[in-house]
């Protein structure tokens, strides 16, 4: 659904992933036009996520689409939250060799 490393396209805050949406890996993400409303990251909306088997998953991600501007990695971002029934969230990590050392990312 979404793959990235860790940082400004791949955020996490305040219990969810904030993700740009070049890693975003799926098409099926519909915008619900039902809002909400945070006190200190002001209003969103939710999506909903077809499955490939045809099912709907509702009310698995939101986005800010009036953010507080203090927050500029949560605009107009795609965020899905930690834990959820429906999202198994692993994290990799990677080794990189620069040819002399072996140096760990985590992403």
């Amino acid at each position: 659904m979404a793959q990235g490393p860790k940082g400004w396209g791949f955020y996490p805050f305040d219990g969810g992933y904030y993700i740009c949406r070049k890693y975003i890996k799926t098409d099926k993400f519909r915008l619900s036009l039902i809002p909400g409303f945070c006190i200190y990251k002001f209003f969103y909306l939710w999506l909903h996520l077809t499955l490939k088997t045809g099912a709907q998953e509702k009310f698995v991600a939101w986005m800010y689409v009036l953010p507080n501007p203090l927050f500029p990695f949560i605009w107009f971002r795609l965020a899905l939250p930690r834990r959820h029934r429906a999202l198994i969230v692993t994290h990799e990590e990677r080794v990189v060799d620069d040819g002399k050392y072996k140096l760990n990312q985590n992403l």
